[in-house]
This record gives structure tokens, sequence and C-alpha cells, in this order.
């Protein structure tokens, strides 16, 4: 979603890299592209100002002329500022003391507080409570059955007297209010700890969505209200979001659609303009697509600095505990990395979610963009088809992968040979890495790790620890004294061998230790 207002930042921020000092006119100009970004994003002109003017004192203070380098410096102010604008602080849910605890929430129409419900019941219940989703929305078409088949899929049940209506031309009967209260009487007699109340929107606001509204949180007394909002409507999200906190007093902002391609910055708004903070975030139609809204790692993202913490922390829910340490130890014990522990890692990231929105939060994910936006999800399920195609034999050993395997396993998953072929090579890289990881030579061509490419040593020195060979000389005798003195060195070499057998009967002289045999194996030498 932000997708623009980052590359606008990332290019202002590029102008200042190299310079020693920042001039008045350096600053200025900075300012003016943000200011020019934030606009084109769509987030509110009073919060461009406060911020434009923030940024501009600080980058013209001592904080910026004292700095080693003033250009990474700036990008520190305006990350922090951002911070500022997004909320400040991350702000969890507030649990009542006495259950069950008691979650509203309130929107327009379209927004997806129906879906929004599931999401948050799923997420609620992987942290060990016991939710329960009540059908107050008793005016959208089919809106109690959707909360039903949502309720069903997050395996949370659904507490619904009423059916709602099923079609635009029939008019609502039931009482939502009736409905709420009802359904707090049904936590407390089911030993529920969390209730979500799903209420009516509206395609716009009005006096009766408000009133409604209002009379639903004075009946149930609410300990957090949320207000749903849609990222992608606009300008209008800020004057959505001051009518609600007026009408129903919310507690905190919710965004959907934040996988949308929309320009999103008026939802950046939302917080400072109500002073309510954002606290969790929809990025997409699945319900495992919701995270807890952090200000400091959205403000990163937008940045393009990167997102680490959200990574580990959705590695660390999805990833099997006891695989992780198979895999720990098979490393340790530098075992071959096999085909089937391929397969095993590729089923592990599936877990994590989509592998583009996991990419893009790798820092610089920006200059790959679109590479990443090309990236087919497919292709991890076109990977595994062609390993389960394979005999068990030949994943633990695929140096016996002829042609005509090739050939029969291209059959088997529907690919071409081509791609099979690719696997293959990608694969030997990957055991060699890890092969080279395992014996502590670190990764290659990684910064600050050993190995080509990486600052364990200059290009040169690698280079001549390798043993460039000698360039042969274009004179036909100096070639052939050449060629006569690597032949005698050779002969000199055979001659310092020890001699006997090769299959045993050594020299009375000769020591197996200095062969540097493994532990235990000169037992086979005979001696």
């Amino acid at each position: 979603m932000f997708n623009s207002l980052s590359d606008r930042l990332t290019t202002t921020f590029k102008n200042l890299r190299g310079k020693g000092r920042l001039t008045e006119a350096d600053v200025d100009a900075t300012v003016r592209e943000i200011r020019r970004a934030l606009l084109d994003a769509d987030v509110a002109v009073p919060v461009v100002r406060a911020f434009t003017a923030s940024v501009k004192e600080r980058a013209l203070g001592l904080e910026v002329s004292q700095a080693l380098n003033p250009g990474q410096q700036v990008v520190k102010i305006v990350n922090e500022e951002l911070v500022g604008i997004l909320g400040g602080e991350t702000r969890r849910l507030r649990l009542a003391k006495n259950p069950p605890t008691v979650i509203m929430l309130a929107g327009l129409q379209g927004a997806g507080k129906t879906t929004l419900a599931g999401k948050l019941s799923k997420h609620l219940k992987s942290q060990g409570h016991s939710p329960l989703l009540v059908a107050a929305d008793l005016q959208r078409p089919n809106a109690v059955k959707q909360l039903q088949v949502n309720g069903e899929r997050a395996g949370v049940p659904v507490y619904a007297p009423h059916p709602g209506v099923s079609s635009e031309f029939e008019s609502a009967t039931g009482d939502p209010v009736a409905v709420a209260r009802q359904g707090i009487e049904e936590a407390r007699t089911k030993l529920h700890d969390v209730v979500i109340v799903d209420t009516a929107g509206r395609l716009g606001v009005d006096a009766e969505l408000m009133q409604q509204a209002a009379d639903i949180r004075a009946a149930i007394n609410p300990d957090e209200v949320l207000f749903v909002i849609d990222a992608m409507i606009g300008q209008d999200a800020v004057n959505t979001a001051q009518a609600f906190n007026e009408g129903v007093n919310f507690t905190g902002v919710v965004l959907t659609k934040l996988d949308g391609d929309a320009r999103g910055g008026a939802a950046l708004s939302v917080a400072s303009v109500t002073g309510k903070p954002i606290m969790f975030a929809s990025t997409g139609e699945a319900l495992t697509d919701f995270e807890v809204f952090h200000p400091d790692r959205m403000a990163s993202r937008i940045l393009d600095l990167g997102d680490v913490l959200t990574l580990i922390e959705q590695a660390e829910q999805n990833w099997d505990k006891d695989e992780a340490s198979r895999m720990a130890k098979k490393f340790a014990d530098q075992e071959d990395f096999t085909l089937d522990d391929f397969l095993q890692q590729m089923q592990q990231l599936r877990k994590m979610g989509s592998m583009k929105k996991m990419l893009m939060m790798m820092p610089g994910a920006a200059g790959m963009r679109e590479q990443l936006e090309n990236f087919d999800e497919r292709e991890i399920d076109r990977v595994e088809a062609i390993v389960r195609s394979m005999t068990p034999h030949e994943r633990v050993a695929p140096k016996i992968i002829n042609g005509s395997r090739r050939a029969r396993i291209a059959r088997g998953s529907g690919v071409h040979v081509s791609e099979v072929n690719g696997l293959l090579e990608r694969f030997v890289q990957a055991q060699k890495m890890m092969k080279k990881m395992a014996s502590g030579g670190g990764i290659p061509g990684m910064p600050g790790m050993a190995g080509p490419g990486g600052f364990g040593g200059s290009r040169k020195k690698q280079q001549a620890a390798k043993g460039k060979k000698k360039a042969k000389s274009g004179n036909p005798a100096k070639a052939a004294q050449e060629r006569a003195e690597a032949e005698a060195r050779r002969a000199g070499a055979r001659k310092a061998l020890p001699t006997g057998s090769a299959f045993g009967g050594q020299d009375a002289d000769f020591d197996p230790a200095s062969l540097n045999l493994p532990k235990g194996f000169e037992k086979f030498l005979g001696k």
C-alpha cells in the first residue's frame, strides 16, 4: 500500500548520501520533497504541516550539524517523526479484571468488520483465550451468515439468535441492542473470557448509524471500542474517524486492506488527528493475515529499513520446534543436507504465509520490488511436486538422478525436464553452502563472513591462497625448459613417497601418523 510513499522518500534520502555537511538549502529541498511525497500519498494536510515543520526544525539544529553522517541522521529524524504520527508506541488490548472482556467493532459498511471479527477471534484464541462472536449486524444482507462462516473457520462459537436479513429488499426486524446484551450474558454462562460484538454499518455517516452504535455501547459497556477503517478510502478517512470518535468515542483503530494498491496515506493520519492509537492491521483475505500494529515497525517498512522483528515473531509462531532442533543437530554433526530436508524447510516456510510478503519485510526490499511482484507463489508448489515425484533413495542421493530418472520425475510432477535440472542445480549450491557453514567457513559472499566475496580476506589473498597457475611462456625454448623443470619436480615428489604396495606392506620407516588419517584408522594399515 505504501510503495509509492516509500519509493519517493527513499529517492529523496539518496540525494543526501556522501554529504559531510548539510546546508539550509539542502534541508529545505529535502523537506520540500518529503512534503510532496506525503501529500501525494493522501496524508492529511494538517498532519503534513506539523510533520515537515518538526523535521525541518530538528534537521537545522545541532542534532544534524554535529552528526558524523548528516544524511543518516536526517533519515533517523524522519523515522522518529513517522513513528510519532503513527501513534508512538504499540498499544495492546486492555483486558477486563473480571471476565468477559467486551470488544465492540464499529465502522462503515464495507470496511471489513465482519471479516476482522473472525481474524481477531482467531488471534485471541491462539493466545489462549476463549472468545465468543456476537452477531449484532442485523441489517446488512447475510451479515449473520458471514460471521457464522468466519467463526467456523476460526474455530470460535458464534451467538446469533436472530438470522438478520437475506436480501436488500427485506427490512431489519431484530433488535441489535438486545442481541448484544444477550451475547454478554451468554458469554458469562458459557465461561468465555472475551466477547467480540459485530455491529452494523452504513455506506456513509448518518444520525441513525451513530445512534444505534451509541445505544449498543451504552447497553454493553465495552472495555474496547475498535473503529475499523478501510485504508483505501482516501481523505474521507479523517472525516469518518472524527465523526465516529464524537459518536461512540472509540478507544483504538484497526486498519484493513493494507494489501491494496491505493495510496493509503490518509489512514496514517487517523492516529494523529483523533489521538487514538492504531492497534491492529489486516493485510489480506485469509484469517491469518492479521497482525498487531507496531508504529516503529511500520515506519521502518515505509522507509525501506525492513521489519525483521515481525519476521522473527512469525517464525517463532509457525516454525516446528522439533524440526528446528533436528536440523540444528544435523547441522552440528555436519551431516549431508538432503532433498527430504529441503522439502521440510519449504513446508515450514509455507506455514509462515506468503513468501512475497515475507521478502518485502527484508531491508532494501524496495530495490527488488519488481522481481518480488512478479514472483509466482505457485513456484513452491511446483518444487514440492518435483521432490515428491522422486524415490526416497533419490532424495537422499540426488547424484544418481540421470537423464531417464529426470524425465520420469518431470512426467510425474507435470513440469519440464529443464525445471527438474534447475531445481537440482540450486539444491547442489544450497548443499555446498550448508557444508561450508557447518565447517565454520561462513556464508560465501556475505559481508563479515569468511569465504569469497566476504571480508574474511581480500580478493588477491584468496586467489593467492588457491594457488593461481603460472601462465605458459610464448617462447618455445622457454616453454620446453618449464616442462622439464615441472617433470623434475614431479619425479622428486614421487621419490619422497613411501615405498611398498598400495595394498599393504609399507616400509619399516613409514609412519602412519604422517598421513593425517581419522582416529582409529591405523588398525587397518597392518602395522
